[in-house]
């Protein structure tokens, strides 16, 4: 019983550290970004919705951030990063990361 009561104390702490991150939005449609440029603050946990307003998957993917996420058509995925350190992180959709709008930055200040 004490283990099922730690578990669930862990649990909730987990929870409530995730709903206390910044949430920022980037959308993509027809294989853009929108912001191409996204400023988030430095030194806290960031959820990060990826909006995906095509009907075809696409690949948030982020090497510096060590971070990618497919976000099937018409949906949204959530990308937990930080607490990051100041800088410039890059970023593509995967899928058509040869095109200039699949890529962009996070400006992180």
């Amino acid at each position: 019983m004490k283990k099922l009561i730690a578990i669930s104390v862990l649990s909730l702490a987990a929870l409530q550290a995730f709903a206390a991150a910044d949430e920022f939005t980037l959308t993509i449609k027809d294989h853009a970004f929108a912001p191409k440029e996204l400023k988030l603050p430095a030194g806290k946990k960031i959820k990060l919705l990826v909006v995906n307003q095509d009907v075809t998957p696409a690949e948030f993917e982020s090497k510096p951030l060590g971070r990618e996420k497919v976000i099937p058509g018409k949906s949204t995925g959530i990308v937990s990063l930080g607490p990051l350190k100041a800088g410039r992180y890059e970023f593509v959709e995967e899928y058509h990361e040869t095109e200039a709008a699949a890529q962009g930055t996070i400006v992180v200040e």
